[in-house]
């Protein structure tokens, strides 16, 4: 991007993608103090995220529920807890066999149903947008509702970060996702009934999601916190995901190396969804050369084949290319059917296929036991992780990383219409011994692009339709995000605002 964007790109960069590096309205961050100051809230800087280490858990989480609405559950939106909310050394992660994926390349999986308040780390995202917007002036904590345009857990972690941030929170999501998303908007919305909007359609109607923001957005009470557009969201994930899959790796490739073993990172999948949690391969291509694989699902091909259509991996949002996803940087595209997803999520999680997995395949009981933090999108990105290792012919001192971004405890309700619809209530280890075969050991290089440079402007032409003919973005800013150093240049944000978060926490501080 020029030095001196004009005063419409400027505008846009404050106001519609959250990239103010000043305080913007001093009264809003005055109202903004006093309710924190009575509500007991500090800020975590990213840093702090990205290095818990850094802070004293037992002074600043103390007894919080991890799965309540305290505020200091902030100090926990990071990678590194288990699942009882406490502080762990590495995040907690599996690395699956050749007897699993067929492949000999090592491919470990993050695990983010560790996040606090709703199991999935979209939580992180939603911080990411939020608290910029409270330190630089811009959200009134008194004055505006947090509008969350998602399809589903983004949504729910905005209602969450609203929530303990003292704030009112509104979620919009299509009303085709999971039962289990809106059982839990209806325990944390105080009225559901206004606050929970649900649009027409399922993960592919993306565009629904937005014709309702710009028809909140009329009311100046309505604040939108649009993930696909964010980009507190890209570089929330570029400094705390990609840091925490980095140490991740660093871990594995000790392990590793008491064998005599030198691991490579040579690949990290990504189901693109918002683009945030993407980001953090920008991060991982920079320091070990990892090729960045983007997933979609094949029943709508956006990336594959400028396509349409719908599908059940909860977790992507597609039709588009959202604006902060860095779509130049992109090495490899993988479509997975939601078919795999559904029949590996059955077979993961019912007693037929986890015994085939065991005695069949030789699975270890452990690790089969940990399946059940898979949720569909982390069926989707270990399946591309699987499909990028043949591909890219990788061996087995190349690992592939990737994330479970929440786990199966989020998909009762869409398991059982799958066992009523296609299995007449009965998945038999057959069954099983099928949905592997077909999907995982049968995995194969089939609807995959090892992109070229040509592939790169395809995909990053396909975006102007949506940014800059539906939704105003001006047009040399969008055409700023081609070249890498647009991206390079987005990272001294998160030094300022982590200065202002101390900043605030201060003024905060001073007043109790």
């Amino acid at each position: 991007m020029n030095d001196a964007p004009d005063a419409v790109t400027t505008s846009a960069m404050e106001n519609q993608f959250g990239l103010a590096d000043r305080i913007v309205n001093e009264e809003a961050i005055a109202n903004s103090v006093r309710r924190f100051r009575e509500q007991k809230i500090t800020l975590p800087t990213f840093a702090q995220l990205a290095d818990p280490k850094s802070f004293d858990q037992k002074t600043l989480v103390g007894d919080a529920d991890p799965q309540g609405p305290d505020a200091r559950n902030l100090w926990r939106v990071h990678w590194y807890n288990d699942l009882a909310g406490n502080q762990v050394d590495v995040p907690e992660h599996v690395v699956l066999p050749s007897t699993l994926t067929g492949v000999p390349s090592p491919i470990i999986v993050v695990f983010g149903d560790r996040f606090p308040m709703i199991t999935a780390h979209k939580v992180l995202a939603a911080y990411s947008c939020l608290a910029p917007r409270v330190v630089t002036g811009q959200f009134d904590p008194t004055v505006h509702r947090a509008v969350w345009p998602s399809t589903g857990n983004y949504a729910r972690g905005g209602i969450a970060i609203s929530k303990i941030m003292a704030s009112r929170g509104v979620a919009i999501l299509p009303e085709g996702m999971s039962q289990e998303r809106f059982d839990w908007l209806d325990t944390w919305c105080a009225n559901p009934e206004e606050d929970v909007i649900k649009t027409f359609g399922t993960e592919s109607n993306v565009k629904e999601i937005y014709d309702a923001c710009n028809e909140l957005a009329k009311d100046p009470g309505n604040f939108i916190l649009n993930q696909f557009s964010e980009f507190g969201n890209h570089l929330g994930h570029y400094n705390v995901t990609g840091r925490a899959l980095a140490h991740v790796f660093e871990t594995v490739r000790e392990e590793y190396g008491v064998g005599g073993r030198d691991l490579e990172l040579a690949a990290f999948s990504s189901a693109t969804g918002s683009a945030g949690t993407i980001a953090a391969g920008d991060r991982l291509k920079e320091e070990y050369g990892a090729k960045i694989v983007a997933v979609e699902a094949l029943e709508c091909p956006t990336m594959l084949e400028n396509g349409y259509g719908e599908h059940n991996i909860q977790g992507i949002g597609d039709k588009h290319i959202p604006l902060i996803h860095n779509i130049a940087n992109t090495d490899v595209v993988v479509a997975i059917s939601d078919q795999a997803t559904d029949e590996l999520d059955l077979t993961f999680n019912t007693d037929a296929g986890r015994a085939y997995l065991a005695q069949s395949m030789g699975v270890s009981q452990s690790l089969v036991d940990k399946l059940e933090h898979f949720g569909f999108s982390a069926i989707a990105n270990t399946l591309a992780a699987i499909k990028t290792a043949k591909l890219l012919n990788l061996g087995e001192n190349q690992a592939l990383i990737t994330v479970a971004t929440d786990g199966a405890a989020l998909y009762p309700s869409e398991r059982a219409k799958l066992l009523q619809s296609r299995y007449n209530n009965e998945f038999t280890t057959t069954d099983a011994a099928s949905a592997v075969g077909r999907h995982l050991v049968g995995a194969s290089t089939d609807h995959m692009i090892d992109c070229t440079d040509l592939d790169r402007r395809r995909l990053f032409n396909l975006g102007y339709y949506t940014w800059v003919e539906q939704q105003g973005t001006p047009f040399d800013l969008f055409e700023a995000r081609r070249d890498q150093s647009f991206w390079r240049g987005l990272r001294r944000y998160t030094g300022v605002w982590d200065e202002m978060i101390e900043d605030f926490n201060g003024r905060v501080a001073a007043g109790s």
